[in-house]
């Protein structure tokens, strides 16, 4: 690592909001170039960061990039999420790796690798990435991993360890095996103090924020109605004087707010406010909120727990700084082959193959 003021440096791609930005921030790391293709997220960034991200990753050249020790990337989700497959089998479309617009987007990290080879990298992404289609998207993306050089190690994590949130997202750590050819790395463990949801409410809160009558009987309607058919469809009421913990904040979360409600005294419950949605993901007050409450609500629920990846990046620095690295000038010594291999593999997404056709090949065990 970098003896300067900073200690390593990172690419932030699929940057949001910066909330992975934030937290290897705090852990001594440097920003050297990131990418967020939504103009409102661009926007929220700017003003937090003094930079405009980088566009869409698909238009920038993978050689363009400035070298860094480590890759960032919280990689779209949607096309993986079970709310995501579900929507798009309703609709009759792709998902996952055949979803167009994003579900190939892992195959732009894999051409960044491949030409920038990083010492380290952090992917996030929804719990069900590891079983969707069958577990054969995951097969993919940790083969891909493995054969570009990587020693991967993998895990969910609950952001409720860290912020009054449920929010189970999987982390997969990479390191060169040819620069730590003995690495170990353990994430990780679960603080002993965390926040209760009483702790981010806000004191003073708009009428605005509290739910019609209208739209309150709607909510317990369609919860009734759900229970009656066995489902557990319905909205999620937190009471702060006895709750601790919410569900997960989506960025649907601009619709109605029913997945978090706060329960009030001889009034309606509300949603919560974008500044208690920015404290539910771990960020400071000091972090600027600039975008219409819609756009806030969507940009905080597609977030990563800032506390939580802050104490990854902690225990990935210090595993790095501890072994015993082994110098090779940037040059890896993975097969040809099997460089060749994921090359091919990127070339046949460019040109839109679908994953039947390459994942028969992909049988090679972690």
């Amino acid at each position: 690592m970098s003896s300067n003021k900073h200690s390593f440096t990172f690419i932030d791609l699929f940057a949001g909001i910066g909330g992975t930005r934030t937290a290897f921030e705090k852990t001594g790391g440097r920003c050297v170039f990131t990418s967020e293709w939504d103009k409102h997220s661009q926007l929220t960034y700017f003003a937090n960061f003094g930079e405009l991200p980088h566009g869409d990753i698909k238009a920038i050249d993978e050689n363009n990039i400035p070298d860094h020790d480590v890759l960032l990337a919280g990689f779209p989700c949607q096309p993986f999420s079970i709310a995501g497959v579900s929507k798009n089998k309703s609709l009759g479309r792709k998902h996952g790796f055949e979803h167009r617009k994003q579900g190939n987007l892992f195959f732009d990290i894999a051409r960044i690798l491949l030409a920038k080879k990083p010492k380290a990298i952090l992917l996030e992404n929804v719990k069900n990435l590891q079983s969707h289609d069958k577990g054969n998207t995951f097969k993919v993306i940790c083969e891909i991993l493995n054969k570009l050089g990587y020693k991967l190690f993998i895990e969910i994590k609950d952001a409720k360890q860290y912020v009054p949130q449920h929010r189970e997202r999987i982390f997969i750590v990479g390191f060169r095996k040819d620069i730590y050819p003995d690495i170990n790395f353990q994430f990780p463990k679960i603080p002993t103090k965390t926040k209760k949801i009483a702790d981010i409410l806000e004191e003073n809160v708009d009428k605005k924020y509290t739910l019609s009558d209208i739209l309150w009987k709607y909510l317990q309607n369609y919860a009734a109605k759900h229970k009656a058919k066995g489902n557990g469809f319905g909205f999620g009421l937190i009471d702060p004087e006895k709750d601790t913990i919410t569900r997960t904040l989506s960025a649907r979360y601009y619709k109605d707010g029913s997945e978090i409600l706060i329960k009030q005294k001889g009034k309606n419950p509300r949603k919560l406010t974008p500044r208690e949605c920015a404290r539910l993901m771990g960020f400071d007050d000091s972090f600027k909120i600039i975008v219409s409450d819609t756009q806030a609500y969507k940009q905080f629920g597609n977030s990563l727990c800032v506390p939580l990846v802050e104490a990854i990046a902690k225990q990935m620095i210090k595993t790095m700084d501890s072994v015993k690295v082994r110098s090779i000038n940037g040059q890896t010594d993975n097969k040809t082959q099997e460089l060749e291999y994921v090359q091919n593999q990127i070339e046949k997404y460019k040109t839109g193959v679908d994953i039947e056709e390459i994942s028969p090949q992909i049988r090679i065990p972690l």
